[in-house]
């Protein structure tokens, strides 16, 4: 009798002294970041996510990447997706990152609402509103299941376009900007009608006032990390023009980030872009301007991964000029019946 008590008032003193760090840490980057404007976001227990979870199931794991899993789950009868970290102090700073940023972003409807977290556990655990079974991975290079409905022009360039709105938001919404470092199909999660949203605040950093870059370990998925990053480990948004313009690549070609981006920018920059524009986007047919709506598209991504820094656009111009290409496809393809 006497182990099961102390048993059961070590696992307490344990939540507790994690409770206690964590709402520390936690109340810190807010104040530090948001400057006391944040949402209001909810507490959970770390039963009611086992619960909800089926204890993490694997069978409801929905994606993962370095350093966490994402569950489905099931709070008060509606799906939820549960984000869990690994345990390690690198993945600690990244969580709270990842709370931070993302209950200051539930405003915007391109990024996925956080709803609240658990601090019991020694590495909190988030919880977001769910927004469907797949990410831009999956439909892109994933199963054939993930594959059954065939991203098409109009659909990519949808996608395209509220990314960049997304990006763009982040640069110029706030007194100081917040560069987002991780833009990649596993970060963009789909629902039924490939409506998209953004997740994932792990890599984020807000540029200090006054100052124009950030210095920091060069970190991030290699393909998508600007030349002078790579070099000096100084950046600023036009890091993210970067990482976008790789972006627009995959939407385009359908290569991956792990594929070198540079075959395909020289098949745009010799003029046989059809050599790499992805099979399914070819299969859909021809309609009036949608060769030039392409074109436009690849013109952009080349900007936008520029060798130079300076020669890149900004994010808001990024997103202006998608919005006309988006506009524009769904309007020829509305004519040709």
């Amino acid at each position: 009798m006497t182990t099961c008590w102390e048993t059961k008032k070590d696992q307490k003193v344990h939540k507790e002294t994690a409770f206690i760090r964590n709402g520390s840490k936690l109340l810190e980057n807010l104040v530090h970041i948001c400057d006391g404007k944040c949402n209001s976001i909810r507490r959970f227990s770390a039963t009611e996510l086992k619960k909800a979870t089926n204890n993490y199931d694997p069978l409801k794991l929905l994606t993962s990447d370095f350093g966490y899993k994402l569950y489905k789950g099931f709070l008060q009868g509606r799906p939820v997706s549960v984000k869990k970290f690994e345990d390690g102090d690198t993945e600690y700073e990244e969580c709270f990152n990842d709370i931070v940023y993302s209950s200051k972003m539930s405003v915007h409807k391109s990024f996925v609402k956080l709803l609240g977290c658990c601090l019991e556990t020694q590495i909190p655990i988030l919880v977001f509103e769910y927004v469907g079974e797949w990410t831009l991975d999956d439909c892109l290079w994933g199963s054939v299941r993930a594959r059954r409905r065939p991203l098409l022009w109009i659909a990519r360039s949808k996608i395209a376009m509220d990314m960049a709105n997304a990006v763009a938001f982040l640069h110029a919404a706030f007194a100081r900007p917040i560069v987002f470092r991780n833009i990649k199909p596993r970060n963009i999660l789909l629902d039924d009608n490939h409506e998209a949203k953004l997740s994932d605040f792990s890599y984020s950093v807000s540029i200090p006032e006054g100052e124009s870059h950030v210095r920091d370990a060069v970190i991030g998925t290699i393909g998508l990390l600007a030349p002078e990053y790579l070099a000096t480990g100084n950046f600023n948004e036009k890091q993210d023009v970067f990482n976008f313009g790789v972006f627009l690549l995959m939407l385009l070609s359908g290569h991956s980030q792990h594929d070198p981006p540079h075959r395909v920018k020289k098949c745009i920059e010799d003029d046989r872009l059809n050599e790499v524009i992805d099979s399914t986007i070819i299969d859909e047919g021809a309609w009036p301007g949608k060769e030039q709506q392409l074109q436009a598209f690849a013109a952009l991504a080349l900007r936008c991964t520029s060798e130079v820094a300076e020669d890149r656009p900004t994010m808001i111009d990024v997103s202006k000029e998608l919005r006309k290409m988006h506009l524009s496809a769904i309007s020829c393809r509305q004519q040709q019946g």
